[in-house]
């Protein structure tokens, strides 16, 4: 006759958890939750993905340069030399990096441009601070608030991405051309 299985404890909680979770989710969830399988999920990937979804709810909302104390200022461009510039722009590219936010896409832009993105783009940009360990928002530095892909296109896109946008938008896109001001920018931990 076999003995029946005991979970071992570590199940128990995870399986606990769960249950705290998913009561906690509750009141956010909508249609688009569903749309995930959560039967093809180990509990555990469950919970991970339960905890960053109730983290994204939960998360204050407040600009970028609130989310450092004191809040993090830069003074205006035309105020600094460029060895002040550079400087100045590297300390804020660490200081962000230090609250998981990542500049993607900015070799195009030189050290001024986006010296002067970060200060009138980023810093009063109101975004949630989830504080997970694996979470990092990335700034893409090549968007337009107009939506206009040219800046991507032109530097970034690969050749797949072009041909789809051409094939989308019905004309070629820009001369592919390389980014002026290469930069080696802190990037999400793995």
């Amino acid at each position: 006759m076999p003995l029946a299985r005991h979970p071992d404890p570590d199940e128990v909680d995870c399986l606990i958890r769960n249950g705290e979770l998913r009561t906690a989710i509750e009141p956010y969830l909508d249609e688009a939750v569903w749309e995930v399988d959560f039967g093809r999920l180990p509990t555990e990937a469950e919970n991970r993905f339960l905890e960053s979804m109730l983290a994204w709810e939960l998360a204050p909302l407040a600009p970028v340069a609130r989310w450092f104390e004191p809040p993090l200022a830069m003074q205006p461009a035309c105020t600094l030399d460029e060895e002040q510039l550079r400087e100045r722009l590297w300390e804020v590219i660490e200081r962000l990096h230090s609250r998981k936010i990542v500049l993607d896409y900015t070799d195009h832009l030189s050290d001024r441009e986006l010296y002067a993105l970060i200060r009138r783009d980023i810093l009063p940009a109101p975004l949630k601070r989830v504080d997970l360990p694996d979470n990092y928002v990335h700034w893409d530095c090549s968007a337009t608030l107009e939506g206009d892909q040219t800046v991507w296109l032109t530097y970034y896109a690969s050749d797949e991405e072009r041909e789809e946008w051409r094939l989308e938008e019905g004309r070629d896109p820009p001369p592919r051309q390389v980014p002026p001001h290469p930069r080696a920018l802190p990037v999400a931990d793995a």
